[in-house]
């Protein structure tokens, strides 16, 4: 239910936004100083990752499972020829089904930019798109009637079928992901925070809806709609807000990003494959790379990683061993995605001069 709101949400609040006021003269400035800060956090977030799986060492002294014991996992790295022909889609339609959220912001943009161009005739289009935007934003307060319940549902499902006692094995992989998670928030978001004089508590009160939903979906595009609400109710303008969160979910992953590097070298560790300072750090910038674009749903960083094991000639059955307790991590890693994204849209607003915060009680009563 939630995915079937994503393109028509993403696609009315950019056009919308964009288009409405000829937003699109501010999109190429913003774009460029937003791509600057992702860049900024999520190297750090790389390096934050690599640091704590090489001090804490959560992979030694762990045995692989058999390789004939699942079946084999199998994942082409990407390059970056096939990063940046990704972008553009080939249809807006089949990217709308995929719910491909970077090539569905990329055609709304272009989409916008025409419709600013074509001057008060295309006015009549940029109202109903607010108007569908507004009615998008109606939905998903209906869909979030329901959300308890199949929250309930999912992790049920979760713990019912691994049972508690994969946390046993791997409990300090996930200890060590969680201290490196809080680590990053304390010495690179809040920083930030204070930095760009974002209101501490206002931006927790803003967050602690998004914030759940992400921890308990494990699913960055299931907080989205919520999420571009409460920023817009927190004093970021919907032209911002709308057009820097959808562009996060695809460049600012930052706790994707942290787990990827922790993830791969915990394998490494586990294979008793010992890589260099020089290999760890190349490994980083390819996680650079290939991180972009990662799909904002459940497990999906799992591809990445297994593109990025093939790379370094790992054990693809290191993933097999994390497969046990991902869900306990994917929620914490997609509940810093969901925050890091918030925080840019605040961060950017604040760097256009156009931030206004809002106690978040005030306006949602």
């Amino acid at each position: 239910m939630i995915q079937m709101i994503i393109a028509p949400l993403l696609f009315a609040t950019l056009v919308g936004g964009i288009a409405g006021a000829g937003h699109f003269k501010d999109v190429g400035r913003m774009g460029v100083r937003a791509i600057i800060y992702f860049e900024i956090v999520t190297t750090l977030a790389l390096l934050i990752g690599l640091l704590a799986v090489n001090v804490m060492k959560p992979g030694v002294g762990l045995t692989l499972p058999e390789p004939s014991g699942a079946p084999p996992i199998t994942a082409q790295p990407q390059t970056w020829q096939q990063i940046i022909l990704h972008v553009v889609p080939t249809s807006v339609i089949d990217a709308a089904a995929k719910g491909d959220v970077l090539q569905i912001v990329v055609f709304s943009m272009l989409f916008a930019v025409g419709l600013s161009m074509l001057g008060e005739r295309g006015r009549p289009y940029v109202q109903w798109c607010e108007v569908l935007a507004e009615t998008m934003f109606k939905v998903t307060h209906i869909i979030m009637l329901y959300a308890p319940i199949g929250v309930g549902a999912a992790i049920a499902y979760t713990i019912g079928r691994n049972g508690l006692g994969v946390l046993w094995n791997l409990g300090y992989l996930v200890f060590t992901l969680y201290v490196a998670l809080a680590f990053f928030a304390l010495v690179v978001l809040l920083p930030v925070m204070l930095m760009f004089r974002i209101p501490v508590g206002g931006f927790a009160r803003a967050m602690k809806d998004p914030a759940l939903i992400a921890f308990s979906t494990t699913s960055s595009e299931a907080a989205l709609p919520l999420a571009l609400e409460r920023m817009e109710q927190f004093g970021v303008p919907r032209p911002i807000v709308s057009f820097i969160l959808p562009l996060g979910y695809s460049f600012n992953l930052d706790g994707s990003t942290l787990y990827l590097s922790l993830a791969a070298v915990f394998v490494a560790q586990a294979a008793n494959v010992d890589l260099t300072i020089g290999q760890q750090v190349t490994m980083l910038l390819t996680l650079m790379l290939t991180s972009k674009g990662v799909a904002g749903v459940p497990r999906a960083s799992l591809v990445i990683l297994a593109g990025t094991l093939a790379s370094y000639n790992l054990p693809l059955e290191g993933i097999t061993l994390i497969l046990g307790v991902d869900a306990i991590m994917d929620m914490a890693r997609t509940t810093v995605n969901v925050t890091g994204n918030c925080l840019a849209s605040a961060v950017i607003a604040r760097w256009e001069g156009q931030f206004e915060p809002r106690d978040i009680r005030e306006v949602t009563g």
